[in-house]
C-alpha cells in the first residue's frame, strides 16, 4: 500500500536537500514530482491541482524555522495538506441513543461488501457492541450462504429469509428482530451490482426509506483507484450516503482512491479493510494514512493492535522472563503466532517508522524464517523446548530436529545460537547494559532485516550501523542471521 507513492515523493525531498531556504525557484521540481507522484497513485486530477496549489502557497509563505532544514519543513506541509485532504480527523460510526443503531452496507459487486459487513459486526463487538446481520442481497448467488457463514464463523447472528423474499421486507424484518432482542447495532447488506443501474439505486431508495438507516455506508475497493472517488459522488448524490469503507488497502492499489474520496465525493472514509481475514478492519486516520504515505509509519495504530491481541498480565509476565533470561522456545513460539494474530509481518513492519524501505523480498524471506522457526520448535520436545540449552549440547537431538521439521541440522544450531545469544542479551539490558542486537529473526541488526540500506542499527549507539564486513572467498548458505 502507498509504496510506489512513498518512493517518489522521498525524491521530491531530495529536490530540497542541500538548500539553505525555500524559494519560489527550488520548490518547482519538488512540485513535480509530487504531482507526478499523486497522478500515478491514480489520484483524482483535479484534487492533485488543488493539492498542489495549496502545498506551493503554504510552502512560499512559510518562514523556515531555525534548526530545521527546508527539506524536512516541506514535508510537514506536505503532510498537513495530505491529512487536510483525506479529511482531517477520523469520524466513528454513529451510536445511536435509542437501539438499534441501523448501519445500511452498500457497493459494487466485487467491492467485498458482504465480508466488510461481517468485519464491521466484529469490529463492534471488540468495542462491546452487539451485531445482527441482515441477509437482504437476494441477487448475488451465494451472497445469503456467505453472510450466514461469515456469520458463524465470527459468532454474530445473521437474519435471513432466503433468496425469495422482497429486500425492503428483509431490512424492515431485520430491523424489528434487533428492536425485539436489545440488539444494539443492526447492519443490513444490501445487494450490489456489477455497474451502477437505476433499478439498484430505486431498490437502495426504498429500503432507505423504510428503515431510516443511521448510516449510509459505501464500500469501495481501492483497486478501482480514482473510480472509487466518482462512485463514491454518484451514491452520495442519488442515495445520499455517510461514509465509506475502502477495501483491499493491503493489494496492489496505488492509493488513489483513499486520497481522492473525500474531496471529490464530500462522504469521510470511515474504515480501511487492510486484509482478507475477517479481523482486517481499521477506523479510518487521515492523520496516521499521511504519516503511512510519507514512511514515517504509524505507531499509534500498531499499539492500538496489540494491544486487542496482548493480555497486559501476560505482557508483564514474559517481560520478567526475558529480563531474567528466562524465556524459552514456548514463549518464542506463543510471541510468533501473536504477531500472526495481529496481521502479516509486512503490514506490521512498514507501521514502524523508517521501516517503509524494506522490500517485498525481505518481507518474504523473512516471514518464510519465521515458519522454518515454528516448524523447528514444533519438532522440540517438551523438556526442550523449556531448556534450550539441551540442545547446544546434543547433536543428536538437533538432528532428529531437523529431520522432524525436514531442516538441516545446521539451520536448528544457527536458530538454537541466535536464541542463546538473544537471552544474553535481553539479560544484559535487564542489568542496565547496552549490548549489541543479534540475529534473531524479525529483531534488526544482522537479523531477518539486517544490511537494509538507511535502516536503523541496532548494534552500538544509537542510529550507528553495523560495521562491514570483509568478504570472504566462496559462497556460503544463508541462516536464519543472514537474512
Amino acid at each position: 500500500m502507498f509504496d510506489a507513492l512513498s518512493d517518489r515523493l522521498e525524491s521530491a525531498w531530495k529536490k530540497l536537500r542541500g538548500q539553505d531556504k525555500i524559494s519560489t525557484t527550488n520548490i518547482k521540481d519538488a512540485l513535480r514530482e509530487v504531482r507526478r507522484a499523486l497522478l500515478e497513485a491514480d489520484v483524482n486530477f483535479q484534487v492533485v491541482k488543488d493539492f498542489i496549489a495549496e502545498v506551493e502557497t503554504k510552502a512560499q509563505g512559510e518562514e523556515v524555522l531555525r534548526g530545521v532544514k527546508p527539506a524536512q519543513q516541506f514535508v510537514k506541509i506536505v503532510q498537513d495538506e495530505l491529512t487536510q485532504v483525506m479529511g482531517e480527523t477520523n469520524v466513528p460510526l454513529a451510536h445511536s441513543d435509542t437501539p438499534p443503531t441501523i448501519v445500511l452496507m452498500a457497493g459494487l459487486q466485487g467491492s467485498g461488501k458482504t465480508t466488510a459487513t461481517a468485519k464491521l459486526a466484529l469490529h463492534l463487538r471488540k468495542q462491546e457492541r452487539n451485531a445482527l446481520l441482515v441477509a437482504a442481497d437476494v441477487y448475488r448467488p451465494a451472497a445469503v450462504d456467505q453472510l450466514v457463514t461469515l456469520g458463524q464463523q465470527i459468532d454474530i447472528p445473521v437474519f435471513e429469509k432466503g433468496t425469495a423474499a422482497d429486500p425492503v421486507e428483509i431490512a424492515c424484518e431485520g430491523v424489528e428482530k434487533a428492536k425485539a432482542e436489545n440488539i444494539d447495532t443492526v447492519i443490513i447488506d444490501t445487494a450490489g451490482r456489477l455497474q451502477i443501474d437505476q433499478d439498484m439505486m430505486a431498490e437502495l431508495g426504498r429500503i432507505k426509506e423504510a428503515i431510516t438507516p443511521h448510516e449510509t455506508l459505501l464500500v469501495v475497493d481501492a483497486m478501482t483507484g480514482q473510480e472509487a472517488a466518482n462512485l463514491t459522488r454518484t451514491f452520495h448524490e442519488q442515495i445520499g450516503v455517510s461514509g465509506a469503507i475502502v477495501t483491499k488497502m493491503d493489494g496492489d492499489s496505488r492509493g488513489g482512491a483513499a486520497l481522492s474520496i473525500r474531496r471529490v465525493s464530500g462522504a469521510p472514509i470511515k474504515f480501511i479493510g487492510t486484509g482478507e481475514k475477517v479481523e482486517a478492519l481499521q477506523p479510518f486516520y487521515p492523520d496516521r494514512m499521511a504519516s503511512r504515505i510519507l514512511g514515517m509509519g504509524d505507531v499509534v495504530s500498531l499499539v492500538e493492535r496489540a494491544a486487542e491481541e496482548v493480555d497486559m498480565g501476560d505482557a508483564e509476565q514474559m517481560q520478567e522472563k526475558m529480563l531474567s533470561a528466562q524465556f524459552d522456545f514456548n514463549d518464542f513460539l506463543k510471541q510468533m503466532r501473536l504477531m500472526k494474530n495481529m496481521g502479516s509481518l509486512g503490514g506490521l513492519m512498514k507501521m514502524l517508522p523508517g521501516m517503509n524501505k524494506i522490500s517485498s523480498d525481505q518481507i518474504e524471506q523473512g516471514e518464510k524464517q519465521l515458519k522454518v522457526a515454528e516448524a523447528a520448535i514444533n519438532s522440540m520436545t517438551r523438556q526442550e523446548r523449556q531448556q534450550p540449552e539441551l540442545l547446544s549440547s546434543s547433536p543428536s537431538r538437533r538432528r532428529r530436529i531437523a529431520k522432524g521439521s525436514g531442516l538441516e541440522e545446521k539451520d536448528v544450531m544457527k536458530l538454537v545460537s541466535d536464541f542463546q545469544k538473544m537471552r544474553s542479551m535481553m539479560q544484559q539490558f535487564g542489568s542496565g547494559q547496552m549490548p549489541g542486537m543479534p540475529g534473531m529473526p524479525g529483531m534488526g541488526g544482522g537479523g531477518m532485516f539486517g544490511g537494509q540500506k538507511g535502516m536503523p542499527g541496532w548494534r552500538g549507539q544509537r542510529g550507528q550501523q553495523p560495521k562491514k564486513k570483509k568478504k570472504k572467498k566462496g559462497k556460503k548458505k544463508k541462516g536464519f542471521a543472514d537474512l
